[in-house]
C-alpha cells in the first residue's frame, strides 16, 4: 500500500494517484485508489466516481471491496470514496482496505498533521508529490523526514508540472538526498489526458519499487 503525499494541497497528489493507478493497471490485477482526504475529498470527482459509499462504510464493517467504484474517468481503475468519514480515517480500517488484492493507492491530505500521519503509518511505502516550485519542494523535504519519522519508507518523489526535468536548485538536492526522485510529470493542461502525462506516469510505474504497492 502506497501513500501519496505532498507537503500542501494543489500539488498534483490525486492527478498523481490516478495517473499513477492506471499506469499500474497495464501490467497486472486493478489498482485501488482511496481518497484518505476525507476533510476535502475530491478523488471522486476526478475519478467520476458516486461520492459515496466510501470509507466511512468500511469503517462500519462493510467489505472494502462492496463499496469500491469503477472510475468512469479511468475504467481500468477502481476507487474508494471518502463517503461518510469526515475526520482522519481510522489506521485498522486502512489495513483492511489494504488487504484487497492488487496495488492500493492512498490519496493523502497535504500538509503534516494528525490527518497525514493516519494514512502514512499504514502505507507500506510513501511517494512524495511536488511541483517544481522551491517553496513546494522545501515542504516536500519535510514530508519524507515526516514520513520516514512515522516509520514508513519515503521511496521516491515525482516532481510535477515541469518543463522537462528537475530544477537545479538547492531544495531539489535536499529531496534527492531524503529519497530518489522517480520521475517528473510535464506542465500540460488536462496531463491525464495528453499522450505525455500518460508516458510521464508509465515511467513513473516502471520505476516504482514493486514491493511499495
Amino acid at each position: 500500500m502506497l501513500a501519496i503525499v505532498g507537503g500542501k494541497g494543489g500539488c498534483g497528489k490525486t492527478t498523481t494517484a490516478l495517473g499513477l493507478a492506471r499506469a499500474l493497471a497495464r501490467d497486472g490485477p486493478r489498482p485501488l485508489v482511496v481518497d484518505a482526504d476525507c476533510a476535502m475529498p475530491n478523488l471522486h470527482t476526478m475519478a467520476e466516481t458516486d461520492p459515496r459509499p466510501g470509507l466511512g462504510a468500511v469503517a462500519d464493517g462493510v467489505a472494502p471491496d462492496r463499496v469500491c467504484h469503477r472510475s468512469r474517468a479511468y475504467p481500468a481503475v477502481d476507487v474508494l470514496p471518502a463517503g461518510t468519514a469526515t475526520g482522519p480515517p481510522d489506521e485498522r480500517v486502512l489495513r483492511r482496505v489494504g488487504s484487497v488484492p492488487g496495488p492500493v493507492l492512498l490519496d493523502c491530505p497535504g500538509g503534516a498533521t494528525e490527518s497525514v500521519a493516519t494514512p502514512v503509518r499504514a502505507a507500506d511505502a510513501a511517494l512524495v508529490v511536488s511541483t517544481a516550485e522551491r517553496a513546494s519542494l522545501q515542504d516536500a523535504v519535510k514530508t519524507a523526514r515526516m514520513a520516514r519519522e512515522l516509520g514508513t519508507d519515503p521511496c521516491g518523489a515525482v516532481i510535477t508540472r515541469t518543463h522537462g526535468s528537475v530544477p537545479d536548485v538547492p531544495e531539489a538536492t535536499d529531496l534527492r538526498a531524503e529519497c530518489p526522485v522517480l520521475g517528473t510529470v510535464p506542465d500540460t493542461e488536462g496531463v491525464l489526458a495528453s499522450r505525455t502525462g500518460r508516458a510521464a506516469y508509465g515511467d513513473l510505474a516502471d520505476r516504482l519499487p514493486e514491493r511499495n504497492i
